[in-house]
């Protein structure tokens, strides 16, 4: 598969594992900075260049990866399927109805696929969720609360982002493992910070509530933290995953059900990785998928209706 990549931050990762795969023989690259042009062309073997319409009006590429800021996803994205390419998109998605609704159309007219990396349901404490759920080895799910916690390092996560932005990989998930169920309630604080906020939400339905917990406001010396617990009527899950400033990263899932406390052991490969792997295949043997727009919209529009009640 040939692949023009959009961008070159999250591009420049993207690239890096698109290089190692199988199967992928052609990747050209998009950017301003010639300086990380010149340096992902040595080190990777890529092609570059500065034109985006250059990449997308490319008739030997059979995919179009989008790594831009999220306010021109839809853009790039419609464009691609016009130019009868794939379009792998990072998230989100995008940030209002109005642009999910038109890739939603501009996907159905093209006979091409949007997916997007929505690389939590990849990682293997969040699959082994889901498949415990589905499979019903512990029961009925009756609650299950997510989280996500940082310091102020990543931008503007205030009450009119941190959904979109930060809380999206939760309400992935969310969506994922109880479909779209309806949000009860949200409470949201800046505490007088700009670009910082304290989130919480809620989802209830008669048979299992959940509920996201998510902070951009952290001290400093807090590190990038995320975990669930999940209740169910046999027995517990507890996940916590602390990601230090040098790269150490501390995960652990524990089970404590009728033999006592377990832990599971945790597979330790690439969600990102995983994902983009999985899009390939996808794409090229049309197999329904995961992470499809349609499973990326449901996600977004939650996110919309949170920033809504917060604003």
């Amino acid at each position: 598969m040939n692949i023009g990549i959009l961008g070159t931050g999250f591009g420049a990762y993207h690239a890096s594992l698109f290089a190692k795969m199988e199967g992928v023989t052609r990747i050209v690259i998009f950017g301003r900075n010639e300086t990380k042009l010149g340096k992902l062309k040595e080190e990777l073997g890529v092609e570059t260049t500065n034109s985006i319409e250059e990449i997308i009006s490319d008739p030997s590429l059979d995919l179009i990866d989008i790594c831009l800021p999220s306010d021109l996803h839809s853009t790039y994205a419609i464009q691609a399927l016009k130019s009868g390419k794939h379009v792998f998109c990072e998230t989100p998605v995008c940030l209002n109805h109005a642009d999910a609704w038109a890739m939603r159309q501009a996907e159905d007219c093209s006979g091409k696929r949007i997916m997007v990396n929505q690389f939590i349901k990849f990682d293997h404490a969040y699959t082994y969720l889901y498949e415990s759920v589905l499979s019903g080895q512990y029961g009925k799910l009756l609650h299950v609360s997510l989280k996500r916690e940082t310091a102020p390092l990543w931008g503007d996560l205030g009450l009119g982002k941190i959904a979109a932005n930060l809380m999206i990989h939760e309400l992935d998930m969310i969506t994922w493992l109880l479909g779209n169920p309806p949000l009860s309630s949200v409470w949201g604080s800046s505490s007088g910070k700009d670009g910082q906020a304290l989130v919480h939400a809620d989802f209830d339905t008669p048979q299992v509530s959940a509920e996201i917990i998510v902070s951009s406001q952290m001290p400093e010396s807090y590190p990038f933290t995320v975990g669930y617990e999940a209740y169910f009527e046999q027995a517990k899950l507890v996940f916590h995953e602390v990601d230090y400033p040098d790269g150490k990263v501390e995960a652990t899932l524990y089970e404590y059900g009728p033999a006592g406390k377990q832990e599971i052991v945790l597979d330790q490969g690439n969600p990102y990785e995983k994902s983009l792997r999985y899009a390939l295949q996808s794409f090229t043997d049309g197999t329904p998928s995961i992470i499809s727009l349609e499973h990326a919209a449901n996600a977004a529009e939650a996110a919309f209706e949170i920033t809504r009640k917060l604003s």
